[in-house]
């Protein structure tokens, strides 16, 4: 009787976790899609907020630990080039990649 019921509570917390990672992706592509709306506006404070918002969902995402280094990578690069820089294209094309990154996951 032990056993099962460890292994039903083992099942329900692995499909919490990958409920939990979906909507850690979910948020996290929102927020880098809100950011890259307001970098195409080139207001950078308001990008600046979202991409922090999405390095912190993205930190809860569990899955594929290169694809999401790879994607935190490319928006603290978008975030470097708007904030510093001012450049919206680079800034856009970093954001790009992050999100078809994400999208992956």
């Amino acid at each position: 009787m032990a056993i099962y019921l460890d292994a039903i509570s083992a099942t329900a917390f692995a499909e919490e976790a990958a409920k939990s990672r979906d909507v850690s992706v979910s948020e996290t592509i929102t927020y880098v899609e809100q950011a890259l709306a307001e970098v195409n506006k080139s207001d950078f404070s308001a990008a600046a907020l979202h991409l922090k918002l999405a390095r912190l969902s993205s930190d809860r995402i569990t899955g594929n630990k290169a694809v999401v280094k790879q994607a935190e990578a490319c928006v603290i690069q978008a975030e470097i080039q708007s904030k510093f820089f001012g450049d919206v294209q680079k800034s856009v094309d970093e954001l790009n990649k992050a999100l078809v990154l994400y999208k992956t996951l």
